[in-house]
């Protein structure tokens, strides 16, 4: 079967010309660059918009095509290449959809980049609290009462935002149901799909929020596909959504100058997804189960697995996932996070025939365990956060430009009980804020901050964690 990969033909014949670089970039074409040899080698394809290469804010030609085979992969009306990752598809869908002021539903538990797209648009937020789920102990997706109820309280909302399927790929059964509920209201429902790009690839797998009648999707195409860091895709399916207006506002956001080595590589990971068949998702889940098995025979690490095959989460009783993420990288094995509990990994998206080192990778994991054992567990006391700890519905106690203009400090967060963050404060990863500017801090919230800095946690955003300081709103 030909492989269709328009911009990568694009690219290939135009290095193949061998052309003589007068142009941007300044490495010309390596040349002058210093990079390891391996790395120079790849900057022959570093290129800007020349004749031939088309124009990524007016596409007419090789990315034009390649956007066109990107939809009709993902059934959708039109989709986009992402160059500045999924970050600038959470902008976007929030700008085409709000104004200063408008209300937009979000769920709590969304990446700092929703939080950030609401900041910037000036919208005013109602947080809908995800539902704790004890088989993963982390949060999900949102229960369709709190939707119904944020519904009902507040009558003027412009779009709602909502995360599927989550970071640890749990992927909320509810979806199809909110999204249609949402659609009686003519409201848009806007998805953060960045951890689901490959969903569409078999029916083994949970559907992807496009397939459920979301009006905005948003992949990160490098988690789960063979594409670059921070190459991502956006899916308009929609007749509540002027995609013209999407596209607008992309052009506003979007680098002016693409790299079109991410280019490629997502014109090349859409046609890798095309081409994904049943009797590949079924090779794949063969090797899964098989490395599974292999996995709980390393007696006392435990497996536990998750809506998408692609995620597995491990954890070592007595241990932290912190713990066990330390002894993992002793042996030269790099997972994609920790916390409290344990560590979660994310297997490769294989076609029949591929080889992974699964077998390389359980004698490193059985290593690191026996490095583990050396050494005696934190014996940490960890706290389960139940959804029973949280309103199902609320609204923070400032607007973002109310905070703006009063007056902050720093105290010692034990005293911040009570108080109003003035600051996002962000564990990371996932990347999902423990406090938001504007939100009322809670004994909930203080003993998970204080859970997180007793094993090691690393923190994004405004504080001053060290000395123990955070910062809110001066009373």
């Amino acid at each position: 079967m030909k492989r269709e990969r328009p911009l990568v033909e694009a690219l290939q014949n135009f290095v193949e010309k061998k052309p003589q670089s007068m142009h941007v970039p300044g490495h010309k074409n390596g040349l002058l660059s210093t990079l390891p040899e391996d790395l120079k080698i790849a900057l022959s394809y570093d290129l800007t918009e020349l004749t031939g290469l088309d124009d990524f804010h007016h596409p007419e030609e090789a990315i034009f095509h390649a956007e066109k085979l990107l939809a009709k992969t993902y059934d959708a009306h039109q989709s986009f290449f992402l160059v500045n990752g999924s970050t600038v598809g959470n902008l976007a869908m929030i700008y085409a959809t709000c104004k200063r002021n408008d209300r937009i539903i979000v769920q709590r538990n969304a990446h700092k980049s929703i939080f950030h797209a609401l900041e910037l648009v000036g919208a005013k937020a109602i947080f809908v609290a995800p539902e704790w789920d004890d088989k993963t102990k982390t949060v999900g997706g949102v229960p369709t009462d709190s939707l119904k109820e944020a519904l009902r309280l507040y009558q003027d909302v412009k779009a709602v935002v909502l995360t599927y399927p989550t970071y640890y790929g749990l992927a909320s059964k509810q979806l199809q149901q909110q999204i249609k509920l949402c659609h009686e209201y003519r409201i848009p429902v806007l998805i953060d799909e960045a951890h689901g790009a490959h969903l569409i690839g078999s029916k083994l797998f949970p559907p992807s929020a496009i397939s459920l009648g979301a009006d905005i999707v948003v992949q990160s195409a490098h988690k789960t596909l063979p594409a670059m860091t921070m190459a991502s895709f956006m899916h308009v399916k929609s007749n509540l959504v002027d995609v013209q207006k999407v596209n607008h506002y992309l052009r506003m956001l979007q680098s002016s100058s693409p790299s079109y080595l991410l280019l490629a590589s997502l014109d090349d990971a859409r046609e890798y997804i095309d081409s994904y068949l049943e009797h590949d998702g079924a090779y794949l889940m063969d090797k899964r189960v098989q490395w599974i098995d292999a996995l709980r025979s390393l007696h006392p690490l435990e497996v536990v697995e998750v809506d998408d095959p692609l995620k597995l989460l491990l954890r070592m009783p007595g241990y932290t996932g912190f713990e066990l993420k330390n002894a993992f990288e002793s042996q030269g094995l790099y997972v994609e996070l920790a916390d409290v509990y344990q560590v979660l990994v994310i297997l490769p998206l294989l076609k029949q025939g591929q080889v992974y080192p699964f077998a390389e990778s359980r004698i490193r994991i059985k290593e690191a365990l026996k490095v583990l054992k050396k050494e005696e567990g934190s014996g940490f006391a960890t706290t389960d956060i139940s959804s029973k700890d949280w309103l199902s519905v609320t609204v923070p106690e400032y607007s973002y430009d109310e905070i703006d203009q009063l007056e902050k400090e720093w105290i010692p967060y034990m005293r911040a009980f009570g108080k109003i963050a003035a600051s996002m404060l962000i564990p990371y990863p996932p990347g999902i804020p423990l406090l938001v500017p504007g939100e009322k801090i809670t004994v909930a919230k203080l003993s998970q901050l204080e859970e997180l800095l007793a094993v090691g946690a690393d923190f994004q955003g405004e504080h001053r964690l060290k000395e123990k300081l955070i910062y809110v709103i001066k009373s």
